[in-house]
């Protein structure tokens, strides 16, 4: 995710970068190229020459000349470098998931309203056009009540990442992957009262799936699934269905582009902005560091309330099927 924020910047124009962060000093050279992730294509050769270069990130954070941090760090690593970043006066951007339990989130989000500095959490999805385009339609209201909503997320198990596979460090498989996909729920429907999920964990052979309702008073069906299929080979997509009174909206990354089928039985391609996702998160958290405003698209806050709803939805999992109240 550090070659993919890297690779955003280059087309952010008023943006310096001052320092780069890595405990393997091959990559410190600039080669990212054997760096390969899901979404955000493979590495690239960068230019790294006169740059402030560290093997830890505490060092970073103390450098006078660093404005903005950005954090792509193992989970756990996230809440000690954000919190020593806002202490000395830096805006921090963390990536997703925020951290592995929600009380280390919330002391995340306080010392930045202590110190008043941006925080945001890299919530890609609100910045991706496909579930733009999703937002604006249901925000817009002519498709009326919604009655289902289906995410679902799913790839390969990470190879060569040891801190993924053990649940301290990383939350686990599906709570590192389907955060973006609870994320999203909060973020159009707001809290559910109740969780359940059923699935199945082993990740050590590359395997974490899960299927979680979200039990809404207004809504019959909310439904999130997907995970890791096994190690490698197993390609990666994310997709949604939601149906409403007005027609069925969908979205698949495997060849899909977001359409409306509405009620009268025609489909309807919804627009598109033709952006870079990442670059889009990470000049808006620029913006919002250098102007002083609070991120409104992505608080700190709401990616708190993912990793509460995270932890509760694997959480139902282990308890196969109990209802669980949901008390962000």
């Amino acid at each position: 995710m550090g070659s993919t924020h890297l690779k955003a910047y280059k087309r952010i124009p008023g943006m310096e970068l001052v320092a780069v962060v890595s405990n393997d000093e091959y990559q410190l050279t600039g080669d990212l190229s054997g760096i390969q992730g899901n979404i955000g294509g493979p590495g690239e050769k960068l230019d790294f020459s006169g740059l402030h270069k560290y093997t830890d990130a505490m060092e970073a954070v103390h450098d006078p000349e660093v404005e903005a941090v950005d954090i792509c760090l193992p989970t756990n690593m996230h809440a000690p470098v954000a919190i020593e970043a806002l202490r000395h006066g830096k805006h921090v951007l963390v990536e997703k998931p925020m951290a592995t339990d929600g009380e280390t989130a919330d002391r995340i989000a306080a010392e930045a309203e202590k110190q008043g500095k941006t925080l945001m959490v890299g919530q890609v999805l609100r910045f991706w056009p496909a579930y733009v385009a999703l937002r604006e339609l249901l925000q817009q209201g002519g498709l009326g009540a919604v009655h289902s909503a289906l995410f679902r997320r799913r790839c390969a198990a990470r190879a060569g990442q040891s801190w993924i596979t053990n649940r301290a460090l990383s939350g686990g498989g599906v709570y590192d992957l389907l955060i973006h996909d609870v994320d999203m729920c909060l973020h159009l429907f707001g809290a559910p009262e109740a969780v359940s999920a059923w699935g199945y964990e082993d990740m050590q052979h590359g395997i974490d799936v899960i299927t979680a309702q979200l039990h809404y008073s207004g809504i019959p069906s909310v439904t999130v699934t997907g995970g890791w299929h096994h190690p490698r080979a197993y390609p990666f997509s994310m997709e949604y269905t939601v149906v409403a009174d007005g027609g069925t909206v969908e979205f698949s990354s495997a060849g899909r582009p977001p359409a409306l089928y509405d009620k009268s039985g025609e489909k309807r391609d919804l627009p598109l902005t033709d952006v870079d996702s990442y670059a889009s998160e990470i000049r808006y958290f620029l913006d919002c560091a250098s102007t002083g405003r609070t991120p409104v698209l992505c608080p700190p806050r709401e990616s708190a309330a993912a990793v509460k709803l995270m932890n509760l939805i694997v959480n139902a999992r282990n308890r196969k099927g109990e209802k669980l109240a949901c008390e962000l």
